[in-house]
């Protein structure tokens, strides 16, 4: 009997220190999950988008232009060195306008709106006019030769240039007001510059003189066009 008691005693004992250290166990708490901070990143400079190497663009000056290009040089050359921070320069051997990006050129389209530029100065434009393509986006230089509507030779092709311009270039005024465009008659080839709304209202007006339509007529249909596009912006 004296034997038994402790084995009986430890027997009892033992589920309630079981019970015990169940209860003091606390559950195991959960790692606390940790998101990573959206990245900060600065945006790229035209420099680093191209890999660091230096795009050119190259514009060849046609004979008949090089005398205003030498008068109007400065004028083309401070917008495109100060504000678009393009590097410009006249090869004079070769007779071409060169263009280049820098270090701290903000965008890599700059390039190429410079390059518009000087290439709508080669084909006209006045310095004024030309320069909206690097100030406006969706400006266009669009261009077309008169053999491309109607196969004209001779003074038939002088009586159709005459009507494009009119009278002391007063047709083409007309058009250039009516359509917010600017156009250049250079021989049998016509350049337009403008939006691509304002250059088909013009191009169409162009079209109809050169096939044979009197001033008046064309007039009348411009107004009527323009009306419209009036009133749809």
């Amino acid at each position: 009997m004296q034997n038994s008691s402790p084995e009986i005693g430890a027997a009892a004992s033992s589920p309630v220190a079981m019970d015990v250290e169940a209860a003091s166990a606390a559950p195991p708490k959960k790692p606390s999950v940790l998101f990573a901070q959206k990245p900060n990143f600065r945006p790229l400079s035209a420099h680093e988008i191209s890999d660091g190497k230096i795009q050119f663009r190259k514009i060849s000056a046609p004979p008949h232009r090089y005398t205003p290009l030498k008068k109007a040089w400065l004028e083309i050359y401070t917008p495109i060195y100060d504000e678009m921070k393009i590097d410009i320069r006249m090869n004079l051997k070769a007779r071409r306008v060169e263009l280049k990006t820098r270090r701290d050129t903000p965008d890599v389209s700059n390039l190429q709106k410079c390059a518009d530029f000087v290439h709508a100065f080669m084909l006209g434009f006045d310095v004024i006019d030309a320069v909206a393509l690097l100030r406006m986006d969706e400006l266009y230089v669009e261009s077309f030769e008169i053999k491309d509507v109607k196969t004209l030779k001779g003074e038939h092709l002088s009586r159709a240039i005459g009507r494009l311009s009119g009278k002391g270039g007063k047709t083409k005024f007309a058009i250039e007001n009516s359509t917010r465009t600017r156009i250049v008659i250079a021989d049998s080839k016509i350049h337009m510059l403008g939006s691509f709304a304002n250059i088909k209202v013009a191009r169409d007006s162009l079209c109809s003189l050169i096939l044979g339509s009197p001033a008046a007529k064309v007039y009348s249909k411009l107004r009527a066009v323009t009306a419209r596009l009036a009133e749809r912006f």
